[in-house]
């Protein structure tokens, strides 16, 4: 499950922005009429501009709070445009952007909680950056691989559901996890599919006030810890195929990005590192380490179609991640006695230690993951 959304929308063809999230750096807006100073506080956020350019432009992020934050641009609709998060009190982080001319909102976000301090602005004429033409067919190698995952999933989720409308469930927990690999696999643009992500893979403790709990995980509170099926999962399982074909069907209209790929595949590595890695998301069937390693599997797919481009651009940064992805997968290994299935320990068996150790594996991997996305962006001429 991706973070909890400022709302939740379904998608519709709008004016496209691409972001680039990249290292925590300093930021100052000066003369610059394409940088804008978003200045964070418990109660405030300050933009330094309510209208720019369009084209390349770059937001300097600083979060003078006392509690960490988040910071979202969105479309005129709420739908996420991309999202800073974890932004602690005192740092300073850069995103940088390239907007076609329409209205945007900058949301900043305190304490992560809420639908945030919201700022009204606007992009202006000007001109979009040229794209190298290997990165459309980045992104129309991944769409593909993305409906290949959700062709694939439908019917082992089928599967899933048949066995809780049946009353069976031994057969719907071992039906649980293999009906989840494919979401898994394609959160790295979880965004771009509207609001199916919050219908089909929210935990309790991430629901929206008046939010209907659906989806996966309250079938996987009903299976291991309530230990019965009850006549409301039965609905609920009908739901999650109806969910599921909905966003079968989403993928090929999706709005995705090269930028979005790479900074999708960094925020899920922040997602594994606070959600998946604690226990969190699988709390009651432990399966985490399943989802953990489709989630790996995602963001190196996006990864291995964007790297020709980001090698040529940042070499060092191409070699780095190769060792950081094989690092973690040599590391999930561990924990499966065969390396083409997806039969993982259960993650409760996992002692502090060795959590600690995939932490560590997965922070190694996102902080030069974070620098994807500036690697393959073209600058205007």
């Amino acid at each position: 499950m991706r973070a909890v959304r400022l709302s939740l929308v379904t998608a519709t063809a709008v004016a496209a922005l691409t972001a680039v999230t990249g290292c925590t750096e300093k930021g100052n807006s000066g003369d610059d009429d394409r940088v804008i100073d978003v200045t964070a506080t418990d109660s405030k956020c300050e933009v330094s501009k309510k209208e720019f350019p369009a084209g390349h432009v770059e937001l300097a992020i600083e979060n003078k709070g006392s509690k960490v934050t988040e910071v979202y641009v969105l479309f005129p609709d709420d739908r996420i445009v991309t999202e800073r998060e974890n932004i602690g009190p005192g740092t300073k982080h850069k995103v940088t952007a390239e907007v076609k001319a329409g209205d945007y909102t900058i949301a900043c976000k305190p304490g992560m909680k809420g639908d945030g301090i919201r700022q009204t602005v606007k992009a202006t004429g000007g001109t979009a950056a040229k794209r190298d033409p290997r990165l459309d067919s980045a992104v129309a190698a991944y769409r593909q691989y993305a409906q290949e995952q959700a062709d694939a999933t439908l019917p082992l989720a089928k599967t899933f559901a048949a066995a809780v409308k049946a009353g069976d469930v031994e057969a719907a927990k071992k039906a649980y996890a293999p009906s989840r690999i494919g979401w898994e696999r394609t959160e790295p643009v979880a965004e771009s599919f509207g609001d199916i992500d919050p219908k089909v893979d929210v935990r309790e403790d991430g629901l929206e006030d008046g939010q209907k709990w659906t989806g996966w995980h309250r079938l996987e509170k009903s299976l291991w810890q309530d230990k019965k099926i009850t006549a409301a999962d039965k609905t609920l399982a009908d739901q999650l195929i109806t969910d599921l074909t909905d966003w079968q069907q989403r993928v090929g209209k999706a709005d995705i990005s090269p930028t979005s790929m790479a900074n999708g595949a960094k925020e899920l590595l922040d997602e594994v590192a606070t959600g998946k890695v604690t226990g969190e998301e699988e709390r009651y069937s432990h399966t985490d380490l399943v989802d953990f390693k489709a989630n790996v599997e995602g963001a190196e797919k996006s990864y291995e179609l964007l790297k020709p481009v980001a090698k040529e651009n940042n070499a060092a940064l191409v070699t780095e991640l190769d060792k950081q992805f094989a690092a973690l997968n040599t590391l999930l290994d561990k924990y499966r006695t065969d390396k083409t299935s997806y039969d993982f320990t259960s993650y409760d068996k996992v002692g502090d230690a060795d959590r600690k150790q995939l932490s560590d594996g997965v922070n190694a991997l996102a902080e030069p993951l974070s620098k994807l996305a500036a690697a393959v962006v073209t600058k205007s001429s």
